[in-house]
């Protein structure tokens, strides 16, 4: 069986692809897994790092800004288009799949051209521009949201929930133990503020104006903000035994297990891992995406009672007083926990894997 996967740009991508991956080589252990990636961009390390091999396509995004620098766009496409076909024609896959990014647009265009059965990934609950073009070719279209026929042919549409890391899927420790090994102590509530790899702005302005009414409430924090933002925040946290804050989070399976409440972005694979791990969470989509996909995310679960939604320029002003009020809410706390939890799909890696072997065995 020879598989080819591609997509990547952020881990919102790139580690469901590595848990399709992953769930491949389990069933067929023999199997050639190639990756398409974008030359620059995180999956051209990551994805070695999971000891996969991958090629880089000279593909970017559009700028929507400044037109004119299109031009240079619209070259590097065209030259992607050419690797890709080249990529299709020695590597002979048996299905081609696309997990969202910028290589997945010239490579499964490049694959369904040359008769190769697609499947598509669509981790968000509006779908990008890209799998809305590839989806009348695909063979089948794997979602994390209901109600996404609105997007994509019917008859090729599955439920089955965005791929997690194994880590999470299968942590077992408790609450009060995964406090203690993040160092904090298990008699308090903990909030858990994430703001990605390179840290969130505005929630890193508002919990900076906040953490004394946060502590107040008697909570401690983990404030994760990001490596840019980190010179400029990490000294609040000296001779404060209740605040630690960090850069970068390695352990997110303790961190989702010790946190009472997390305060998060809304990207795709942050929610299935919240929707997992049952934790409460205040989301605050960030404005600069694509398509407002993080705001729609968001709303899928604000709507059922299974998150807070607040809006990016609502932060200032209210998120440290819905941070509180939650902490004083142990009620509330819970309902959103079994919620969120009803929404989980755990074995999405494994669903989309069976769908892949239906695919080729026809």
């Amino acid at each position: 069986m020879n598989v080819l996967i591609s997509g990547g740009g952020t881990g919102g991508h790139i580690f469901p692809a590595l848990s399709i991956a992953g769930a491949i080589r389990r069933r067929h252990p023999q199997a050639r897994i190639l990756f398409v990636g974008a030359l620059g961009r995180m999956e051209m390390e990551r994805i070695p790092e999971a000891g996969y091999d991958i090629i880089g396509l000279p593909v970017s995004g559009f700028d929507r800004r400044r037109p004119w620098r299109n031009i240079r766009v619209l070259w590097r496409l065209w030259k992607s288009m050419r690797k890709a076909r080249r990529i299709i024609a020695d590597f002979r896959p048996d299905i081609a799949i696309g997990v969202g990014g910028y290589a997945s647009g010239p490579t499964l265009k490049a694959a369904q051209r040359a008769g190769i059965p697609t499947l598509l990934q669509e981790q968000n609950s509006y779908a990008g521009v890209t799998n809305k073009l590839l989806a009348k070719k695909a063979k089948a279209i794997c979602v994390a949201y209901e109600g996404m026929d609105r997007f994509f042919p019917a008859q090729t549409i599955t439920l089955t929930g965005n791929p997690v890391r194994a880590d999470i899927i299968d942590s077992s420790i408790s609450r009060e133990e995964a406090k203690r090994q993040l160092g904090f102590d298990p008699g308090k509530p903990l909030v858990a503020v994430v703001g990605g790899s390179l840290g969130a702005r505005t929630l890193n302005q508002a919990i900076a104006e906040g953490m004394q009414p946060i502590t107040a409430a008697g909570a401690s924090l983990l404030w994760q903000c990001g490596k840019h933002y980190a010179p400029r925040f990490r000294h609040l946290a000296d001779g404060l035994n209740d605040i630690a804050i960090t850069d970068f989070i390695s352990r997110m399976d303790l961190v989702y297990r010790a946190a009472d409440i997390i305060v998060s972005r809304a990207g795709a694979g942050t929610i299935s891992e919240l929707q997992i791990a049952g934790t409460p969470a205040i989301l605050v989509p960030s404005p600069n995406v694509a398509e407002d996909h993080q705001r729609h995310n968001a709303e899928a679960l604000s709507s059922r009672g299974a998150a807070i939604l607040i809006l990016d320029k609502d932060a200032p002003t209210q998120l440290v007083e819905q941070i509180t009020a939650l902490i004083n809410d142990p009620t509330r706390r819970e309902n959103l926990s079994r919620r969120i939890r009803k929404m989980a799909l755990p074995d999405a890696s494994d669903n989309i894997a069976s769908i892949i072997d239906t695919i080729i065995r026809k």
